[in-house]
Formats: structure tokens, sequence, C-alpha cells
């Protein structure tokens, strides 16, 4: 349980500064590409190190719908009791 704090907690400081672990992974991507393919002059090392960012990014729009997802479940039936519920019982007395 203290697990899921950490990551809730990371996750409003990650909001807070706008700086998602997802941008970062893929700035220091294509930073890291860019210093294998022009500085070192491994081209094939750098093309795949290139290829990362757009999965980092995949990966997180992923996990934030998912994410998402589940807050609109919880409000509209989820099994704390949503609004669609809540209407229900009003309309009923």
């Amino acid at each position: 349980m203290a697990n899921r704090g950490q990551q809730q907690e990371a996750m409003r400081a990650a909001q807070k500064t706008g700086m998602d672990p997802a941008i970062v992974a893929s700035a220091a991507s294509v930073a890291l590409s860019w210093y294998f393919y022009f500085v070192k002059g491994d081209k094939l090392t750098g093309l795949f190190v290139g290829l990362w960012p757009p999965t980092f990014l995949a990966f997180a729009s992923y996990f934030e719908q998912t994410r998402m997802s589940e807050m609109v479940d919880q409000a509209t039936g989820g099994s704390s009791g949503g609004v669609v519920q809540s209407l229900e019982r009003v309309m009923q007395r």
C-alpha cells in the first residue's frame, strides 16, 4: 500500500513540475541517439536508440488512457457507488 502512495506522490510531483518521466526518457533517448550518431559515428546504434522515444510515449499514453478509463468507470458506477447509482437512489425516493 505504501508503494501505491509513493507512486501517487511521484505522479503529483511530476504534474506540478510538468516533467513526465516518459517525456524526460524520450528527450534523453533523442540526445543519446544524436551522441551515438554524430559524435561516436556509430550510425546503427544511433538509429536504434532513436527509435525508443515513440515507444516510451506510446506506453505512457496507454497507461494514461487506462487510468482515465478506470476513473470514468468509478464515476459512472464503480463498486464504491458512482454518480449513476447516486442518481438512481435519489430518483427512487
